[in-house]
């Protein structure tokens, strides 16, 4: 594993190390090797996991779930657009 175990980590260095390697994210994709985009979705994984371990009941938007986006595909539909001045 590279980095510190997750579960050795307070509230605020974990927060941080999730805001780096979602930051981090996009460039790793697009141009890391498969060995960096392989060690960075082991990370990410460790990091989130350990996220969610500590917060099972985070608060979830509504917009995130499946029937708030069909309810918000739904208004977007049903909802004329008007033209820009």
């Amino acid at each position: 594993m590279t980095g510190v175990d997750p579960s050795r980590l307070d509230e605020q260095q974990l927060m941080k190390e999730l805001e780096t390697i979602h930051r981090t994210r996009h460039d790793t994709l697009l141009y890391g090797s498969n060995d960096a985009l392989r060690a960075h979705n082991e990370r990410m994984a460790q990091l989130e996991g350990e996220y969610l371990r500590r917060n099972p009941r985070r608060p979830v938007a509504a917009g995130r779930t499946r029937e708030g986006a069909r309810e918000r595909s739904c208004a977007e539909a049903a909802s004329p657009r008007t033209p820009a001045s």
